[in-house]
């Protein structure tokens, strides 16, 4: 059924772009200085918020559809678990968003180093929902 594999492609492509910035992006991102680090973030994040919610509301919304279309609760859950990402963000993790985008390059140092670094713990939840809706839409295909 094409709109569960959709589901499933743009899970995993969500889950990919996640975990790519928590394994990679982020670590890469510490080892410099807090004025290139908070630099780097800022024109990323602005980046990675586009594609990773288009990601997350395509893959939620073919999963939905998919769950209407077999009437299998596992596409539900899937859809449901890819969904959370969109309020985990704006509950959670906007506010450090707020107060990274809010500090200007002149004044970045240990406190805007320490906000990143908690942005990086937040951002892993978002990860391992990526990675749980994969297994879910998985699970549902079977």
């Amino acid at each position: 059924m094409l709109s569960g594999q959709l589901a499933l492609a743009f899970a995993a492509m969500f889950a990919g772009a996640a975990l790519y910035i928590n394994v990679a992006e982020q670590p890469a991102r510490l080892g410099l200085d807090d004025k290139s680090a908070l630099a780097q973030w800022k024109p990323s994040y602005a980046k990675a918020y586009v594609m990773q919610s288009g990601l997350a509301m395509v893959s939620g919304g073919f999963g939905l559809l998919a769950a209407w279309q077999t009437g299998h609760w596992r596409w539900t859950a899937g859809a449901v678990l890819i969904l959370a990402n969109w309020p985990y963000t704006l509950l959670v993790i906007a506010p450090s968003n707020s107060e990274l985008n809010a500090v200007s390059a002149h004044d970045s140092g240990p406190a805007s180093r320490a906000l990143l670094e908690k942005w990086g713990r937040l951002h892993a939840v978002r990860s391992a929902l990526g990675i749980a809706t994969t297994g879910a839409y998985l699970w549902a295909m079977n």
